[in-house]
């Protein structure tokens, strides 16, 4: 069984920077990678594939808790909507849930004595677990037709360079930034 340690609870102040950020960080990220996919032809393809949204979400979840990683979550597939219409209308519910669930498990997490690796893919199992779930209740539960099965598999199979990415990052960040607090 893991044991937890207390890490230093965070003043709502820091909690609302560290949401802020988050959301920001969330939103400016894949910009930069479409942008980037842009100029090279290969449209949104980059940012399919890097996951860069889902960086910034699971990172706040490990280093604010699972209230600032949930907000998060739920909060920055909205602004990137409002603001650049991405991600698309037809898949903004399940991002909504899945980066939700990314930084709410990642922030539940946060003062169990683990690796930051092992975090890190429990946090992403859960997300696309529950976004999956979700995918199956609305295309056979209330018959949408928006977003196919098919895209379950497909987003692992696209995203699976972001997810090592993500082992690859996160670990390092948290690292980082828990060593200069």
């Amino acid at each position: 069984m893991t044991s937890t340690y207390a890490k230093p609870k965070l003043s709502v102040k820091a909690q609302t920077l560290a949401t802020v950020g988050a959301v920001a960080a969330a939103v400016i990220l894949p910009q930069v990678f479409h942008l980037m996919g842009a100029l090279s032809g290969l449209g949104t393809a980059l940012g399919e594939t890097f996951l860069p949204m889902h960086l910034p979400i699971i990172l706040a979840g490990l280093l604010a808790g699972p209230y600032v990683g949930a907000i998060s979550g739920i909060l920055s597939p909205l602004i990137s909507f409002a603001l650049t219409g991405m991600p698309m209308s037809a898949m903004l519910p399940f991002m909504m849930i899945e980066l939700c669930i990314y930084g709410l498990s990642a922030g539940l997490l946060r003062n169990v004595n683990m690796p930051t690796i092992v975090k890190v893919v429990i946090a992403q199992v859960a997300g696309r677990a529950v976004r999956a779930a979700a995918i199956l209740i609305a295309f056979y539960l209330f018959h949408s037709k928006a977003v196919p099965v098919a895209v379950i598999w497909n987003s692992i199979v696209t995203g699976i360079f972001g997810l090592v990415l993500q082992w690859a990052l996160i670990p390092l960040a948290v690292y980082r930034m828990e060593k200069r607090a």
